[in-house]
């Protein structure tokens, strides 16, 4: 589709689920209303979204239609990411004070506040992705309906907390805060699990919730593992190429925090190659499903070519 009408319905997409997360965000009340504003002004700074638009169109790519039992997961991704980013940011780790444009969720809460509100954001997270199992999301369905879509919900949930855990997102941070990494190979795998990880589980939760099959979900898994690499390695080069103004967050960032990079291993120009070779077999992944959906494709390719 044209660039205008790709952002005609990006646009839709994305106000759809500004009202989603404004529907499962905590209400700023009680005692505790200060963590509650601070993960609020987290979740609530901005962002492409992404993540929650890859669950709905992946959903959508395997003939899903109800959104009720994806809607949950969606505003649940999106918590975890942003806890992510503000767990990045603090002092121990980046140190950076600004995030999508405006001052970090530290700098404006404190450390400590920082620190519980992305807590608070996870744990939330998961309170959110379960209501997908409450009762009155199953209407007049027939007990084996029931029974499927608690199933295809019990997986979604499994793929969530491994995929946010230690041998995905956690795990890759934990790579990239010791900072021993002396290969191509170790940056790769760093990639993999603290970008990828969210990536992958965007798109198989909403594979698993729309019926996909074993072989279809992992050609999905890999197809997702290589778009979130060449969304990576792209971000390696808008630190080096971009502008604060532009990006919305501080450039050379990763060079200020000595940070081993695809790009310091390789240079620009093969990042630049490699993004494009991650890309396209990524892309594949619609052949080799026998399936097509148009703005998930062009989604992708815009992100790959993103300049923030």
């Amino acid at each position: 589709m044209n660039q205008e009408k790709f952002d005609i319905e990006r646009d839709q997409r994305g106000a759809y689920i500004e009202e989603i997360l404004s529907k499962y965000l905590p209400k700023e009340t009680g005692y505790q209303k200060t963590v509650l504003e601070a993960m609020n002004y987290s979740v609530l700074a901005g962002g492409k979204r992404l993540r929650p638009m890859l669950i709905l169109e992946t959903y959508r790519l395997f003939g899903g239609e109800d959104t009720s039992i994806i809607e949950p997961f969606m505003a649940a991704i999106e918590m975890i990411h942003t806890y992510s980013l503000v767990h990045d940011d603090l002092p121990a780790l980046d140190n950076d004070e600004f995030r999508r444009g405006r001052k970090t969720t530290h700098i404006v809460y404190g450390e400590a506040m920082g620190i519980l509100a992305g807590d608070g954001l996870l744990n939330y997270a998961f309170e959110t992705a379960c209501h997908s199992l409450n009762r009155n999301v199953f209407g007049n369905m027939t007990p084996e309906a029931q029974l499927m879509r608690l199933t295809r919900t019990a997986k979604a949930l499994e793929i969530l907390s491994v995929k946010a855990g230690i041998y995905g997102m956690i795990g890759g941070q934990v790579i990239d805060v010791e900072g021993t990494m002396e290969s191509l190979e170790q940056v790769l795998n760093m990639y993999q699990l603290k970008t990828g990880a969210l990536i992958e589980a965007s798109m198989m939760i909403g594979a698993v919730l729309a019926g996909a099959d074993e072989n279809a979900l992992k050609i999905i898994e890999q197809m997702a593992s290589d778009i979130g690499l060449a969304f990576q390695i792209q971000d390696d080069i808008l630190d080096v190429t971009s502008t604060l103004e532009v990006l919305g967050k501080p450039i050379h960032s990763d060079e200020r925090n000595e940070k081993a990079t695809f790009v310091a291993f390789v240079g620009l120009e093969q990042g630049k190659n490699e993004v494009v070779q991650y890309s396209s077999r990524g892309l594949d992944g619609f052949r080799l499903l026998g399936r097509e959906n148009e703005f998930l494709r062009d989604m992708m390719i815009h992100l790959i070519n993103r300049e923030k």
